[in-house]
């Protein structure tokens, strides 16, 4: 199975999603088009399979990221979260533009909102242990800040990012979520009146 995901990547960024087929995938991956059909009924079954991996090796990574911020401030879990969820949406830079093309293919919806209730919740339990702070819906705050920043990257991955913009991307994200987690600190019932 590694070796049918990691050549679909690898034919995705060398031929594109167009070009890409099962032939091209077995062929990469060193297997049978038979053996590949045993896991995958069709291109669209793969594709789905891979954006499948790819959105859970994003919540790991911001699962890991609350983790070791447990009992931090709010803006080193901001830091710390971006950052884990930029390094792994762009680790495989070159093939973002197809991964986002297949989620609108594919009409992902509902596995990408099953990745955002998992990373959202994570996010919720870190802000809710964070040292320093009292946000009145941590709930809340972690669903907005996890629908910015699922909705965001992908938006701005139609196209490759250069590193450099990465870490530009990386710099704008965290100022996002501090000023947002910063504004909300103390938020009362009344403010909102």
């Amino acid at each position: 199975m590694d070796a049918i995901f990691e050549a679909t990547l690898q034919v995705l960024s060398s031929d594109g999603l167009i070009r890409l087929n099962t032939t091209r995938v077995a062929r990469r991956a060193g297997v049978s088009v038979g053996t590949l059909y045993q896991y995958f009924p069709n291109k669209q079954a793969l594709l789905y399979a891979v954006l499948e991996r790819h959105l859970a090796k994003l919540t790991a990574a911001v699962e890991r990221a609350c983790n070791e911020s447990r009992q931090c401030s709010v803006e080193t879990t901001a830091e710390t979260v971006v950052r884990a969820y930029l390094q792994t949406q762009l680790a495989h830079a070159e093939i973002s533009p197809a991964l986002y093309r297949i989620a609108l293919e594919l009409d992902a919806r509902e596995m990408i909102e099953r990745a955002v209730q998992q990373s959202s919740s994570v996010i919720a339990a870190t802000l809710s242990n964070s040292s320093g702070v009292r946000l009145e819906d941590p709930g809340l705050s972690a669903h907005t800040l996890t629908a910015a920043l699922y909705g965001t990257v992908p938006a701005f991955c139609h196209r490759v990012l250069s590193p450099e913009n990465g870490i530009e991307a990386e710099k704008q994200l965290t100022i996002m979520f501090r000023s947002y987690l910063t504004a909300h600190q103390g938020y009362t019932e009344q403010d909102r009146r």
